[in-house]
């Protein structure tokens, strides 16, 4: 688990080192700034947990600072440090939201107090809003599953008789060919040589061999092409089963596979998949909520590539667990950010690129099937994340 992290901001350096020093030695993250301007700096790099703001600082007030803070970061606390302390100033921080309002010199132990109690309000503010979201999210995703469900019942029926006539028409097709060629013959054994001249000008402005050896090739095209929307239909139908509470063994690769199929058109764009499955046994999970694992990795994957790259999707067994393997040639995690990506509503995407939920609720399910996501990345080179499912027959429905 993270450490929680505090901002100091006070402009006396001795303040800001030996309070640093009490609280890393308590086990908390510490950064500092010598005035307010440094302090949003520091807060735009990072997550925090709280701010201990001075009241006098060089270049602003700390109330205009608390002010400011709190606009833009809502979630975070905050308690106020002051020597200069009025009751005017305290009612204002009371007013923006301040957590507590301390008078220096004050009492070390007491102050701790405040932290840890402010630090439990925050976290548990963040885990029920995480909690709400992620419900939202879920309930969301059911609602979405039984609508793709019942459109792709709908779908199924009209492919079924569309794939039953194609193969009628390929087997009335032949028959055909078959007669045109044999009339052929004979009439060019009745007819004489000027109306078969004239016969076959006739066939050649009609590119009637043409037609005829086309054909059979556009039927074929048209059952593949039914095929596929067939298998697609059933992938969604497949996919689309996320509330499904029964756990059952499953094969993974064909997990992967309804899924590919499922989010292709968000891949295929973007880059060229490289795929390499193993030998798995099967796994006794909830297929619904892993194919929403690969699918949110996979559209990570494709949407971490400015220009088109490579996805590597692998599977493998060993020493009892269940390797998947998502690798993409994108660019890469920013270091100061591979401690938070699943952390709910953390994400590096663009404003109205992401939620910063999909790769919490990944981990989360991953979590529930005993198993591990691996992420190795290097900005500017890619990332892999590796989800390692143990097979476990003991494994019970959750």
């Amino acid at each position: 688990m993270n450490k929680p992290r505090i901002l100091i901001i006070d402009d006396e350096p001795g303040i800001r080192t030996s309070l640093a020093g009490i609280l890393e030695l308590k086990g908390y993250e510490v950064n500092t700034a010598k005035n307010g301007s440094e302090g949003l700096i520091t807060l735009e790099e990072g997550h925090f947990n709280l701010a201990l703001l001075d009241l006098d600082l060089p270049d602003t007030t700390g109330l205009d600072l608390l002010r400011q803070i709190k606009e833009k970061y809502p979630d975070m606390e905050a308690i106020i440090l002051t020597g200069n302390a009025t009751f005017d100033s305290a009612v204002e921080a009371t007013n923006l939201g301040v957590f507590s309002y301390l008078v220096k010199p004050y009492d070390i132990d007491q102050l701790l107090l405040l932290i840890r109690r402010a630090i439990e309000k925050q976290q548990s503010a963040a885990e029920l809003q995480a909690s709400q979201l992620q419900m939202f999210q879920s309930e969301k995703m059911a609602s979405i599953g039984q609508l793709a469900a019942g459109v792709a019942h709908e779908i199924n029926n009209p492919m079924g008789f569309i794939l039953s006539n194609l193969s009628t028409l390929a087997k009335y097709t032949e028959r055909m060919i078959d007669f045109l060629q044999a009339q052929s013959e004979l009439l060019k054994s009745q007819f004489e040589s000027d109306k078969l001249a004239e016969l076959e000008e006739k066939r050649k402005q009609i590119k009637l061999d043409y037609i005829v050896s086309d054909i059979p090739q556009l039927i074929s095209e048209s059952l593949e092409g039914a095929k596929r929307v067939k298998n697609i239909v059933q992938d969604l139908k497949t996919f689309s089963r996320r509330d499904e509470k029964e756990w059952k063994f499953a094969d993974i690769n064909n997990c992967l596979e309804s899924t590919l199929n499922v989010v292709w058109n968000e891949v295929k764009y973007k880059a060229e998949l490289i795929k390499s499955y193993g030998d798995l046994p099967p796994l006794k999970c909830n297929p619904g909520q892993l194919n929403q694992v690969f699918m949110n990795l996979l559209v990570n994957a494709a949407q971490a590539m400015e220009t088109r790259g490579t996805i590597t999707l692998k599977s493998w067994h060993d020493q009892g667990c269940i390797h998947v393997l998502i690798s993409d040639t994108g660019c890469g995690i920013p270091d100061e950010a591979k401690d938070r990506i699943f952390e709910p509503f953390f994400t590096t995407k663009e404003v109205g690129k992401g939620t910063g939920l999909g790769l919490s609720i990944s981990y989360d399910i991953v979590k529930k099937h005993d198993g591990r996501i691996a992420v190795e990345s290097k900005p500017g080179h890619g990332s892999t994340f590796t989800v390692i499912l143990p097979c476990n027959d003991e494994q019970v429905e959750r």
